[in-house]
């Protein structure tokens, strides 16, 4: 995928998925430096603030022997100091490589339209594909394998699960989500996830009782009710995701094996009753470790040899 834009998961082949995996859990097995991005500079645009995905872009270009630089929305101003397509013109002239995470998926595709580097969406309100790969190799590095598994996503149907759903078809895992009416994943990801998973004989089901979605999982998954920039929602979304909360005996019903996974930041005793996360079954913090590893592997994979 050298040279290409990473905006969703959609964009993605089998192999270019199984590459970036791969690449992934063997830069993590390796822990050493590398000089494949020497010379080379990423752009971080950042309209939201963040934690793992800042800090772990910022460490992979070190490590790999190349440099970024942090933009902020008031250091830019995107769209509104200066137009979109300006911005990702003056910025190829500048950088090997951009990475933007913003709070609208029409600006990240503005970027790659204007861009002359490769794009990747380091989240957006339509997807996070940085994280949907970083929970497949953290899914894989815990299983031992993907095919035939079964993901049960709990909670909004959100950029998380969009491209975390997509993920899963795409490389053979099944993937059923229990949300709330009006909280559902988008028609247009389902539309493509339901392609994706015909190619594979993956089973995608939309649900409504988070006990039906978590029955045998292997993985049991939540997210956030009200993500940044939705705050004037929280209320009312608490009162919808009543009984979406996933507890010790939501996750009794999965298989004996299942792993309790959650992007972070997590908001606790909401979407996750405490003491979940810091249960023998949680991989939530491997999952954490592993956006710095996914994270080389694309920038490598786009930049490198």
């Amino acid at each position: 995928m050298k040279g290409k834009d990473l905006l969703s998961i959609g964009d993605l082949t089998l192999d270019e998925a199984w590459g970036i995996i791969n690449r992934a859990v063997r830069i993590k097995k390796r822990k050493a430096m590398s000089s494949i991005l020497a010379g080379k500079t990423l752009a971080l645009i950042f309209e939201k603030p963040s934690l793992r995905t800042k800090v772990s872009f910022d460490v992979a270009m070190y490590q790999l022997g190349g440099h970024s630089v942090y933009l902020s929305q008031a250091e830019v101003g995107l769209g509104s100091r200066e137009p979109i397509a300006d911005a990702a013109r003056t910025l190829s002239r500048y950088v090997d490589i951009i990475a933007a995470r913003t709070f609208a998926h029409a600006t990240v595709e503005s970027l790659a339209k204007y861009a002359t580097v490769p794009v990747i969406n380091a989240l957006s309100d339509g997807e996070h594909p940085c994280q949907a790969l970083a929970d497949i190799m953290t899914i894989y590095e815990k299983k031992g394998k993907l095919e035939g598994l079964t993901v049960a996503y709990i909670g909004d149907g959100n950029n998380v699960s969009n491209s975390l759903m997509l993920a899963c078809v795409l490389v053979g895992m099944n993937f059923k989500i229990a949300s709330p009416k009006g909280y559902e994943l988008h028609d247009k990801i389902v539309r493509l996830g339901l392609r994706s998973s015909k190619k594979v004989g993956a089973e995608i089901a939309l649900l409504k009782e988070p006990g039906e979605a978590v029955k045998g999982a292997d993985v049991v998954y939540t997210d956030v009710w009200t993500s940044m920039g939705q705050e004037a929602e929280a209320a009312k979304r608490r009162k919808a995701f009543t009984g979406y909360q996933v507890d010790a005996k939501l996750m009794k019903l999965a298989a004996k094996d299942a792993i309790f996974m959650h992007p972070l930041p997590a908001h606790h005793d909401e979407e996750v009753a405490p003491g979940i996360i810091d249960s023998r079954q949680s991989v939530v913090f491997d999952q954490a470790e592993n956006r710095l590893h996914a994270q080389k592997a694309i920038l490598a994979e786009i930049l490198g040899k």
